[in-house]
């Protein structure tokens, strides 16, 4: 049904657009005229209204001679298409844009499309062959930025900065140094502030087969997007994955579908099996829990109290204890009633030394064979963790991993993996990925203890906005290393985080000592959001979204300061005539005594328009109509 819908939906965008026709454009248009696209020297300079957006210095893919012509700009068609996700911040889409293109040097042109609240543009060559991408962006020294240091799994932090000098910190891989010994390596999404209130979000999408990802490199002021190692084909037609720049207000960010939108519709004919859904997981409370079918036994019985669909039966799985196996542990857990998931090592990254099971799923025939087993003993998903980047080797394993996982109807989560860029729509068996510095490294270093709940507040701008974010959410106890956000503030990052697959980071007996109204509230969670709404808030400060899940709506806010703050809940940006409200609040006496101490949980005759927060506290409301 997913794929009819996709199919009319292109028919639709190709009959309009050859009904428009073409013609010189002095300016590229979004369809409601806010944002334009002027041609500029060698470049192009992006407007909302009179206020410039983003200045790209430099396009093309390059060639030994230089640059060479550049035509006009030409409107091609225009683009009106509605889509349905299973699962994200929003199930139905609208991708509505113009779309222009301009030949560049000999047998390459720039294709552009102006949306209401972005750009991406792409380049298509007639013949491929060996080429560089010239694409820059000039971000002012200034300028507030909030820009993470490339890491091969994009797990660090995105610190508020008005410079590209910046010291750099060390993550999974050797950082990227400028000569004078400040990082020049950054990784998508990067949040970017012009002007007082106006965003731009930079990031790319629709990575295909042959293809690998880019990050940015910076030399002052100029940030050119730098493709991974790639092999393009030797001749025939080719095109670059787009760039994208999502463009506005916070609320128009934080809301975008573009990196979707762009994205190739859904390869399944059949995704009736596919299903969002909350996980319990091992790993956060006991690394090596998952060889412990015991301990697996304790985490597949809270999945039965607190009705979580899922269980995810971490690494090391294949050196169980006791003489037991996977299979004894996914009979069990299929018995209660809990779907189980399983982690595999990818085998191309983090190797030596590594937990397993491993080389399980490189060779197309092992591969095949591997989730023929999944499928037959009644696993309904798989983690694969520990890739070695953005190379077109890795792009083009994943892709496979998708596909094959869809054969054998299996769910799929990327761990230690690039950002999303639009699979979640072509492959929407991959239901979350990870790509953040998330819960779990309470786990690894002290280092999350103090930065988490800036870090938390500064995730919906930037990471969270191009695609599902597997964050391990929601732990009110300790792991190696304490947390010091509040109950109400974890509980609300399961609202505030969007996931296909929310997995539940906390160990069993903490969840259960919960007060019932909290346990209610976990087993209610939904994972997939009919839509998204930004109500207020400021990267790294404070934030407050709305999401619904058919008619109910769920309002959560945290604070991100290390002092009290107050959070406005603008009531005009949500419906008219909602009801009673449930709220969980932060207990004056939070932190002291028993779990119940830490919870205000009460009802309202209506939503409250401001909030009085904790330093590092947060709330939920919940409103059934």
């Amino acid at each position: 049904m997913m794929r009819q819908l996709m199919l009319t939906g292109l028919l639709m965008l190709a009959s309009v657009g050859l009904a428009w026709g073409h013609g010189d454009a002095a300016q590229a248009t979004s369809p409601n005229g806010r944002l334009t696209l002027k041609a500029q020297q060698s470049g192009y300079a992006l407007y909302s209204g009179n206020q410039l957006v983003m200045e790209i210095p430099t396009v093309g893919l390059g060639e030994p001679s230089g640059q060479g012509h550049r035509g006009p700009l030409q409107l091609v068609r225009r683009i009106s298409e509605e889509y349905n996700m299973l699962a994200g911040k929003r199930l139905h889409c609208t991708n509505e844009a113009n779309e222009y293109a301009a030949t560049l040097q000999r047998g390459c042109r720039l294709v552009a499309r102006l949306y209401n609240d972005g750009l991406a543009f792409r380049y298509e060559v007639e013949e491929s062959g060996e080429r560089q991408e010239a694409t820059t962006y000039r971000i002012p020294e200034g300028t507030r930025r909030w820009m993470q240091q490339w890491t091969e799994a994009y797990e660090g932090f995105f610190p508020l900065s008005t410079t590209a000098k910046v010291k750099a910190e060390r993550g999974f891989s050797a950082p990227s140094l400028s000569p004078d010994g400040f990082n020049n390596r950054w990784g998508y999404p990067a949040l970017v502030e012009p002007a007082d209130g106006l965003f731009v979000l930079i990031s790319e999408a629709n990575i295909e087969r042959g293809q690998s990802a880019s990050c940015l490199y910076n030399d002052g002021e100029l940030f050119r997007v730098t493709p991974d190692a790639a092999t393009m084909p030797a001749s025939g037609r080719w095109h670059t994955p787009w760039r994208v720049l999502i463009v506005g207000s916070l609320a128009q960010v934080v809301e975008s579908t573009l990196v979707t939108d762009v994205s190739e519709p859904s390869q399944l004919d059949d995704d009736t099996w596919i299903h969002p859904g909350a996980v319990s997981w091992i790993y956060w409370a006991y690394n090596h829990g998952s060889n412990d079918y015991q301990i697996i036994r304790k985490y597949v019985d809270m999945a039965v109290t607190l009705r979580l669909p899922y269980v995810l039966i971490d690494a090391e799985w294949d050196e169980m204890k006791d003489g037991k196996t996977i299979e004894d542990a996914v009979a069990y857990a299929r018995q209660q009633g809990v779907k189980p998931l399983i982690w595999y090592n990818s085998s191309v990254g983090w190797v030596n030394g590594a937990p397993g099971p491993k080389y399980r799923l490189n060779k197309p025939e092992d591969r095949e064979r591997e989730f023929a087993w999944c499928e037959r003993i009644g696993v309904v998903g798989v983690k694969i963790d520990f890739f070695s980047g953005d190379t077109q080797l890795n792009m083009d394993y994943c892709i496979d991993l998708l596909q094959s996982a869809a054969r054998h109807h299996l769910l799929v989560n990327f761990h230690g993996a690039t950002i999303p860029r639009g699979w979640q729509r072509t492959w929407p068996n991959l239901l979350t990925t990870e790509a953040v510095y998330g819960a779990e490294w309470y786990n690894n270093v002290p280092t999350f203890t103090a930065r988490a709940a800036r870090h938390n507040a500064t995730l919906p701008f930037t990471r969270n906005v191009i695609g599902p974010m597997d964050y391990t959410p929601c732990t009110f106890s300790d792991s190696q290393h304490p947390h010091i956000t509040t109950c109400a503030h974890e509980l609300a990052l399961t609202v505030l985080f969007e996931s296909g697959l929310q997995h539940l980071a906390d160990r069993p007996e903490s969840y259960l000592a919960q007060p019932a109204g909290v346990q209610q509230f976990l087993s209610r969670l939904p994972v997939a959001w009919d839509e998204t709404r930004f109500l207020s808030g400021y990267p790294g400060e404070q934030v407050v979204l709305a999401r619904r899940s058919g008619t109910t709506w769920y309002v959560a806010g945290i604070n991100g300061t290390d002092k009290e703050a107050t959070l406005t809940v603008p009531l005009q940006r949500l419906p008219a005539g909602l009801g009673a409200v449930q709220a969980f609040f932060d207990a004056a006496a939070a932190g002291e005594g028993t779990q119940a101490a830490c919870w205000d949980i009460r009802s309202l005759p209506a939503l409250p328009q401001s909030v009085r927060c904790a330093p590092r506290g947060g709330f939920v409301f919940v409103v059934r109509r």
